[in-house]
């Protein structure tokens, strides 16, 4: 449609983020926004965070699970960049200040020894390239009003991307078998969600090869030290005020965050 291309965009969305302002679809003005456009959004938009000082840092993946796609009515997973202005430390509570409506999911979350580069990358080939493996929370905070969006929308506005912590255990992946890994997500001390890794994609490492061959395509890679986050196991929670969130994972211990 006339009078939307890339550079409207990456402001319209930069200042929604700045302002915390939540929009309507872009593709409600936009309808013919596909997704090779999105990803040029979503480039330029790290590329001027990264001009104005943040660092790459990582990749995440959005949608990896059936629970995520269905909630929020798509059928594909995603990638988004991870810069170090995401890093919530350890204790610190989520910044409500800063977000709009702050949700959290549990991941698990892989650190590469080595760069990965696509097309052809295998399950068993990226995890060959993982060094250590961690579960996590990701918190995630879409620009637009309630979480409505189609695919081009959530993959220009960088996959939801806000906040993300990771627990104190990292483990090497041969002492794991990631499709059973389970988390067990805790809100106000009850138990509310549960899944295993093969939540993702039916294993975390089918989602990390995704994430290589989709950067392939592009002519981008993982790079060795990157932190890839492989999807949300169960649906989102909201993160409100006073809100006290925790992922209870088999093997790679706790991990809880708190709504200030």
């Amino acid at each position: 449609m006339a009078g939307w291309d890339v550079e409207r965009a990456v402001g319209v969305l930069m200042a929604a983020e700045a302002d915390r302002r939540d929009l309507e679809p872009i593709t409600d003005e936009w309808p013919d926004l596909d997704l090779a456009t999105a990803y040029a959004v979503q480039d330029e938009v790290l590329r001027r965070k990264v001009a104005a000082g943040e660092r790459v840092v990582g990749v995440k993946l959005g949608l990896t699970s059936r629970a995520k796609q269905q909630r929020m009515g798509v059928d594909s997973p995603l990638t988004g960049w991870l810069t170090d202005a995401m890093v919530l430390p350890t204790g610190a509570p989520v910044p409500q200040d800063e977000l709009i409506h702050p949700r959290a999911e549990p991941e698990i979350a892989f650190v590469l020894g080595r760069p990965l580069a696509g097309p052809g990358v295998t399950a068993a080939t990226a995890m060959a390239a993982v060094d250590r493996v961690y579960g996590g929370l990701e918190i995630i905070d879409s620009r637009y009003r309630d979480f409505r969006f189609t695919l081009p929308d959530v993959v220009a506005d960088n996959a939801s991307s806000a906040r993300f912590v990771l627990g104190a255990m990292g483990l090497p992946p041969d002492r794991l078998d990631l499709a059973l890994e389970a988390v067990l997500v805790e809100v106000g001390g009850a138990i509310v969600d549960s899944a295993t890794g093969a939540a993702v994609q039916g294993h975390p490492a089918e989602a990390l090869a995704l994430a290589a061959n989709d950067l392939g395509r592009r002519g981008l890679r993982l790079e060795a030290g990157w932190l890839v986050l492989t999807g949300g196991m169960t649906d989102a929670v909201p993160v409100s005020p006073g809100a006290k969130v925790a992922a209870h994972f088999t093997s790679l211990g706790s991990v809880t965050v708190s709504g200030g």
